[in-house]
């Protein structure tokens, strides 16, 4: 058997595991990971922020609140204050 066809064969069983994986979580927890730090309680509870809003208090700006987002990396946007 070629050495490209047992890679590409490793390869498939690998994305195949990672896939089946993700569908078990989401099977017996019965949602998605949460990931984002908006969403994930536990992020909150130990203090974890979002890098955009520590950004902004450091430079005395706030918190992202002021800038329309709340914590969440895909909503802030670092040149928001800049735009309006």
């Amino acid at each position: 058997m070629p050495s490209w066809l047992i890679l590409l064969l490793v390869s498939i069983l690998c994305v195949g595991l990672f896939v089946a994986g993700l569908s078990l979580t989401l099977i017996f927890k019965g949602h998605h990971i949460e990931s984002e730090i908006s969403t994930n309680k536990d992020m909150q509870r130990l203090g974890i922020k979002c890098a955009v809003q520590e950004a902004r208090e450091e430079m005395a700006d706030g918190d992202c609140t002021t800038a329309g987002c709340s914590g969440n990396c895909a909503g802030c946007d670092i040149d928001h204050s800049k735009q309006g």
